[in-house]
C-alpha cells in the first residue's frame, strides 16, 4: 500500500507552550519573494486539503501551465494577526536563506490578505504518518532517517539556525525515500556563538523539548539552543523504535505535569531487546540531560549508528510501498 496521504486524519502529539514574545503595534512586512520563484498564486489550482490546523490550511495545488504539484500553506490572520505575521516573517526570512536537499524547498511567499507559502510537495506525507501505518520501524531504516535529519541539522546549524521544533510531523518524506526538515515557524537565527536569544521564548511542541528548554531555571535561563534540536531528534528516533511517544507510558496522557516530570526528571525509557549497542549509544548521546555534554550534530554524524548506514533511499521506499 502506497503511503500517500491526501488528508492527515491523525493528529501528531502536540502540546504547545504559551508563547511569550514581543508584540509589535504595527504589522510586519513579509520579505520579498524569491527572485527565481517560478509561480504566482494565480497560476495555482487547488486540488485537495493536505492538512488543517488552528492557524491555517495546507493544500495540494497544481500549476495550471506546467502541471507541477506544490503544497500551499495558507496562514489565516483572523486571530492575533500581529503575532502570526511576526512568526510568518521570521519563517520567510529563514526560508529565503536555506537551500539544501535535506530541507523542504520554498518556491515563494505571498500576502493576499492571508499569508501563503508555496512549498515543495512531499507526496508521502510525514514520518508521523508513516508511524501511524507501521508503528515501529526497523533499525536500519531509523539509522537512515537519522542520518538524513542530521545532515539537514548540520546545514541549518552551520547557518546559525536553530529549528526548535524537530518532531515526526515536521520530517516530511517523498516517494523517492528522501526525508526533509519542514516548518520553520518557531525557528531562530542565532547571531553569535554565545547568543542566548533563542532561550527567551517558549515555543514549539513541548513533548520534544529538551530539559533546559522545558525548565530554564536548571541552567539559569541561559543555554545553547542547538543541543535542543539534537534532543528532539533523539526522542523522535526512539519513537520510531518503540512505536509510541517514548518518554511516557503507552496511553499516558501527555499533560504539562507528566511531560515535565518525564523530560526533566524521569528515567530514560528501556529500549527493545533487539536494539543494537550502536543504537543504544546513539540515543544516550542524544538524550543527555546536561546540554553541554549532549553530542553535537557533527559528533553524531560520525557515530557508528549512522556512519555505517549506506547512502540509499531504498529502505524507506520499500517501507512506503510495502
Amino acid at each position: 500500500m502506497t503511503l500517500v496521504r491526501e488528508r492527515r486524519h491523525q493528529q501528531a502529539l502536540h502540546l504547545p507552550l504559551p508563547v511569550l514574545r514581543n508584540v509589535f503595534p504595527f504589522p510586519l512586512p513579509l520579505p520579498p519573494l524569491r527572485p527565481d520563484s517560478p509561480v504566482n498564486l494565480s497560476d495555482l489550482e487547488k486540488l485537495t486539503i493536505l492538512g488543517q490546523g488552528n492557524e491555517g490550511t495546507v493544500y495540494k495545488v497544481r500549476h495550471r501551465r506546467n502541471s507541477t504539484i506544490f503544497a500551499l500553506k495558507v496562514l489565516r490572520l483572523n486571530e492575533d494577526p500581529t503575532t502570526i505575521r511576526q512568526q510568518a516573517t521570521r519563517e520567510a526570512e529563514i526560508l529565503k536563506r536555506v537551500n539544501s536537499p535535506f530541507i523542504v524547498h520554498c518556491h515563494g511567499v505571498f500576502d493576499n490578505g492571508n499569508l501563503c507559502f508555496v512549498m515543495e510537495y512531499m507526496d508521502a506525507g510525514s514520518l508521523h504518518d508513516l508511524l501511524q501505518i507501521r508503528r515501529r520501524l526497523p533499525e536500519k531504516l531509523i539509522s537512515d532517517i537519522g542520518r538524513r535529519v542530521l545532515e539537514g541539522l548540520k546545514y541549518l546549524h552551520g547557518m546559525r539556525i536553530v529549528h526548535r521544533d524537530i518532531k515526526p510531523s515536521n520530517l516530511l518524506i517523498n516517494g523517492r525515500g528522501e526525508v526533509k526538515i519542514a516548518d520553520f515557524g518557531v525557528s531562530q537565527v542565532v547571531a553569535g556563538a554565545h547568543d542566548f536569544a533563542c532561550c527567551d521564548t517558549y515555543v514549539g511542541t513541548c513533548a520534544y523539548m529538551s530539559p533546559e528548554r522545558f525548565d530554564t531555571d536548571r541552567c539559569g535561563g541561559e543555554y545553547d539552543g542547538f543541543p535542543g534540536d539534537v534532543w528532539a531528534l533523539g526522542v523522535a528516533l526512539l519513537e520510531c523504535h518503540v512505536g509510541y511517544y517514548p518518554l511516557l507510558l503507552p496511553g499516558q496522557r501527555p499533560d504539562w505535569g507528566a511531560l515535565m516530570c518525564a523530560i526533566c526528571f524521569g528515567e530514560l525509557p528501556e529500549m527493545l531487546p533487539t536494539a543494537s549497542p550502536e543504537f543504544r549509544s546513539f540515543v544516550r548521546r542524544c538524550l543527555d540531560r546536561e546540554w553541554r555534554k549532549r553530542a553535537t550534530v557533527k559528533e553524531l554524524l560520525s557515530h557508528p549508528f549512522v556512519a555505517k548506514c549506506p547512502s540509499s533511499t531504498q529502505g524507506l521506499v520499500d517501507a512506503l510501498h510495502g
